[in-house]
This record gives C-alpha cells, sequence and structure tokens, in this order.
C-alpha cells in the first residue's frame, strides 16, 4: 500500500511539475509559489490579418496604417531550464504570465532578461524589502542586465489581500520599472491574483473555490508612435477591433472579472458589458471607470447565453477599436461539449 501510495505522489508531482504554472511548496503560514518568468522581445500584431472584426466594412481607419510592432513581452517558462513555454489563455493577448497566490503564501519569481536591453519586474500591493521593489534603479532587483537573471520574493500578507468590501480574489500588476512609462508601453506588463485566505480551491490551484472562471482586461492606449494618433492603439489585452478573442463562458458558471486600467491622461476607460451585469463591492452595474492604474475585481452569474460586445464605453475609444466580443455557451451546448 505505500509503494502505491509512493507512485501516485510520484505521478502527481511529475504532472505539476509538466504544467510550469506554479511550483507549490509548504512553508509556515502558507506555500511558496515558484515562477520562471522571462523577458524577450517580439513582434506584436494589434489586428492580426488587418480586419476589423466589428463592423468590417469600416476598416481599421488610421490604426491600419501600421498595426505589428516590435516590442517586448514577459513569457512564463516550466522550470528553470527556460526551455519550454507554459501556454497562456488565449484572452490573455499581451498580458504577462498571470500569478496566483492565496493570503499568506510567498512568491519566489524566477526572472531572467533575455532581451536587449536592462529590465525589472516591479509588483503593486505585495510585501517585499528594497532588493525586490524591482524599481527606482536601486536594490538588487532594481536592474537585471541582459542575459542575467534576479529571483524577485513577494509576500502575499493580509495588506496584499482582499479586503472587507471585496470578492474572495483581486487583482494587482507587476511591470518592469527601469524605464517605466517606455516598458509599460512596450508590453512589460502582467497580473497577479490574490486569494482571501480559506479560500483557495487547494494548496496545488490557489484560485478561489467560490467562482468557476476568471478573465482579466487591460484597457490602455498603447503610444507607439509620439502621440501621432495612428499609432495609439486603443487596445484590451494589446487587440483592437474585436481580434481580443476567447472570452468565452457557460451558461450558469460564475466568473469573476478582474479588471485594470493603464496608461496616461488618456486613459479614462469605462469597461462595458452587453448582456450581463456585475457585482462591484455590492453595488450593481453593467459599467466599471478605469483610471490609469487602477485594478478592479467585479463578479457575474452567467445567466443569458449569448454574444455580446464587451468595450470601453468613453466614445472616442469605441471610434478607436477598444471593443470586442464574448459569448455565453447555452447549458444544453455546454453539456454536449
Amino acid at each position: 500500500m505505500f509503494f502505491v501510495r509512493l507512485i501516485t505522489l510520484f505521478l502527481l508531482f511529475s504532472t505539476h511539475l509538466y504544467t510550469g504554472q506554479i511550483h507549490a511548496s509548504q512553508a509556515q503560514g502558507g506555500q511558496i509559489r515558484e515562477y520562471w518568468v522571462s523577458a524577450e522581445q517580439v513582434v506584436w500584431d494589434y489586428a492580426p490579418g488587418g480586419t476589423n472584426l466589428i463592423v468590417p466594412t469600416n476598416g481599421l481607419g488610421p490604426w491600419g496604417e501600421t498595426h505589428a510592432y516590435n516590442k517586448y513581452r514577459y513569457f512564463a517558462y516550466t522550470d528553470g531550464s527556460y526551455s519550454t513555454k507554459v501556454e497562456q489563455p488565449e484572452w490573455m493577448g499581451i498580458l504577462g504570465p498571470q500569478l496566483i497566490g492565496e493570503v499568506g503564501d510567498t512568491l519566489k519569481v524566477h526572472f531572467k532578461n533575455m532581451a536587449d536591453r536592462p529590465l525589472s519586474m516591479h509588483p503593486h500591493g505585495m510585501r517585499y524589502d528594497e532588493d525586490n521593489d524591482g524599481a527606482d534603479l536601486r536594490g538588487a532587483g532594481g536592474i537585471v542586465l541582459p542575459g542575467k537573471s534576479y529571483t524577485y520574493t513577494w509576500r502575499l500578507d493580509e495588506k496584499a489581500g482582499p479586503g472587507p468590501a471585496d470578492p474572495s480574489s483581486i487583482v494587482w500588476v507587476y511591470h518592469s520599472h527601469v524605464k517605466a512609462v517606455e516598458e509599460v508601453y512596450a508590453g512589460l506588463i502582467g497580473t497577479i491574483v490574490v486569494t482571501s485566505k480559506g479560500m483557495a480551491k487547494s494548496p496545488q490551484d490557489p484560485s478561489p473555490k467560490d467562482v468557476d472562471k476568471s478573465f482579466t482586461t487591460m484597457f490602455m492606449v498603447f503610444d507607439e508612435e509620439d502621440g501621432e494618433e495612428a499609432g495609439l492603439m486603443h487596445a484590451m489585452n494589446g487587440y483592437i477591433f474585436g481580434h481580443l478573442k476567447g472570452l468565452e463562458a457557460n451558461e450558469g458558471e460564475k466568473i469573476r472579472w478582474h479588471l485594470v486600467g493603464m496608461g496616461s491622461e488618456v486613459d479614462l476607460h469605462t469597461a462595458h458589458w452587453h448582456g450581463e451585469t456585475v457585482l462591484n463591492g455590492g453595488r450593481r452595474t453593467d459599467v466599471i471607470n478605469l483610471m490609469p492604474s487602477t485594478m478592479t475585481s467585479v463578479t457575474m452569474e452567467a445567466d443569458n447565453p449569448g454574444t455580446w460586445l464587451y468595450h470601453c464605453h468613453v466614445s472616442d475609444h469605441i471610434t478607436a477599436g477598444m471593443i470586442t466580443r464574448w459569448q455565453i455557451h447555452p447549458l444544453n451546448q455546454a453539456e454536449s461539449d
């Protein structure tokens, strides 16, 4: 019996390592969760194929003159060999890997700079010391040179977790902070989700047990051409005019939406869902206000099957393509699938 249990544990552990999404070990007060994250140079296309998927006859307007740019991104790997990337859901778009833990946990983020410039990782909301701030051009993790690595240690204490009026999980951002403005516009940004103590599904899975599915969307006008209109890409997770895909749920599911606003004074956003409403701190609404560097987490009951628009409701931003569609599959269809 002992031998069977040992083999079972080995298989479970091997499978967990293969997924590479969270490597957890027990620590006093919580888990130590390890991530291997890189920064790399990429070409990013805001509208693959050059089409307007919302109103095709309108085209992309001035934002179609150039819609692919040289950028940087964070990627997750399965382990310290940095040989196998962790696949992300389609809806995450340009966002870096989502780091997740429960209050009481510690995140160990092994960052490798595989790009051509000094970079870092700076988290919002976490508890850390000066070496692990990843900012201000100081401390051991303030500047990571090309080809070099640094392991950041961030604690998820009570102040990093949901407050009294928050749902069971909330979202924070992390981003490079050597030249912060340039690097966020370049694409070096991701999110951290913190679950309330006792609300994690399991020690291996710190996502909240009271929701079925979570989505994260970042609203930001990427400035690609020093303020020129054609280079102001009004994007949701790095996509314009309907190219953000994969936002799909099944009828009856409870969804946690994590919303992020970034950018400058033009980035006054109003995230709006067609077909459903959400609860925001006990208040019922279908529009959430976002300003630069704000993060909000809301909860939705997916009970209205259909294909619906999801967009920023600022008029200029709709025109410029900050819009996509999302879908709730009918229960009978979900069961047949």
